[in-house]
């Protein structure tokens, strides 16, 4: 099994957008994701977008640009993403605030985490809680 690299996260969600560039806006102005990187290609559309939240991150782009993954993509569902985050509350209040859609109000699990769950603009599900599972390698 692979190690980690200097601090790098081993798994990156990838997700397809219609709109990536409202995507972008959203994740990092609603949820608090960071922008690393956006890469756009020829059309204007985004080839390939880097945002970071915490010690994670995501890849995502546009829908639509014959790539092989946007081929493989083409008939996928949606995609859920787990976030772990420190304060719930004040994270969804950023997210209330950018006009979010929002599933499940911040809520205390059983097993102990607190979290909220929300919908993109393109309805890919977004869950923000505590829960941070131990991952050994």
């Amino acid at each position: 099994m692979a190690g980690n690299d200097g601090g790098r996260p081993s798994v990156y969600p990838t997700l397809l957008y219609a709109d990536a560039r409202a995507a972008v806006r959203q994740l990092t102005q609603a949820f608090g994701f960071t922008e690393l990187a956006v890469y756009e290609g020829e059309d204007g559309s985004v080839a390939h977008a880097e945002l970071a939240q915490g010690n994670g991150a995501i890849m995502l782009g546009s829908k639509g640009t014959g790539s092989r993954f946007d081929e493989a993509m083409k008939n996928a569902g949606t995609t859920g993403v787990y976030v772990v985050v420190a304060d719930v509350d004040a994270h969804h209040r950023r997210a209330v605030e950018h006009g979010a859609e929002i599933l499940m109000p911040p809520t205390d699990q059983d097993y102990g985490s607190r979290d909220y769950m929300a919908r993109d603009l393109e309805g890919n599900i977004w869950s923000f809680g505590t829960y941070a599972p131990e991952i050994r390698g």
